[in-house]
């Protein structure tokens, strides 16, 4: 389990992330919604120890944080964050390869290369796995960067809006794919999201930030419910039942 406690980050003296506790259970999908600037990202970050929090704790595994040696801690905590850009010429079969790095320090055996090719077959990325990543779409770069973190095989897999650049048939792969992770491998994923309707379809757990605080956490039924999203969003959000999932109609 991850627990985060009285959890605070500052950037020039403004709170991004003010006092927020959240605890993530284990092999679930949960997911932090909210709108622009509510802290979202920077806690996904302070969690995986991209940034250092300024005041409170970060628990993995009844662990502090700051106690993990950076090799340990990349083996159970794997973190895709919203922007990647890369200054070297690589397919995508070779970038996946990276994410064995935690164990073979480059130097990679059957073992890692059987954990990249269970990754490209995931992605379904196994026939164009070595054209180079400037060839490739904006969807397709992204789809290689998140087998390039499954195939670190983690724990733990945080990922920063990783629906960007998709298209619908495409984004309803990963999310399909981060499902499969969680019921088959067992594996405990964090997102942040934007579109509230993935959330309610594939998440266990929704936590809700507005303005640097946790407003609302819980369960998704809980969470996707018209007066909980008036206060996290502003506006009202008329939500219909379609086969046991809540759909939220926001462009009405």
């Amino acid at each position: 389990m991850i627990k985060v406690k009285n959890l605070s980050k500052k950037y020039n003296d403004k709170a991004v992330v003010n006092n927020v506790s959240v605890n993530i259970k284990k092999g679930k999908i949960t997911s932090f919604i909210g709108p622009n600037g509510a802290g979202k990202s920077t806690l996904l970050s302070a969690v995986s120890r991209l940034i250092k929090h300024d005041v409170g704790e970060v628990m993995i595994d009844k662990k502090e944080i700051n106690s993990w040696k950076s090799n340990e801690l990349s083996k159970k905590v794997a973190i895709l964050k919203q922007s990647n850009n890369l200054n070297v010429r690589l397919t995508i079969r070779e970038l996946v390869s990276f994410g064995r790095f935690p164990y073979s320090q480059g130097n990679l055996t059957q073992e890692d290369w059987a954990k990249v090719d269970e990754a490209l077959s995931f992605m379904e990325l196994h026939d164009i796995e070595n054209q180079f990543l400037d060839e490739l779409s904006g969807g397709q770069r992204q789809r290689a960067f998140i087998a390039m973190v499954i195939a670190q095989d983690t724990e733990y897999i945080l990922l920063d809006e990783p629906l960007n650049n998709l298209d619908m048939k495409h984004s309803v792969q990963i999310m399909k794919v981060l499902r499969r992770l969680v019921d088959e491998l067992g594996k405990t994923v964090i997102l942040v999201i934007h579109d509230i309707n993935f959330a309610s379809f594939y998440s266990d757990y929704v936590v809700a930030l507005k303005n640097g605080e946790i407003i609302r956490q819980g369960p998704t039924n809980e969470i996707i419910e018209q007066g909980t999203l008036k206060e996290i969003y502003d506006m009202d959000i008329p939500i219909k039942q379609i086969d046991k999932c809540r759909v939220c109609v926001y462009f009405a």
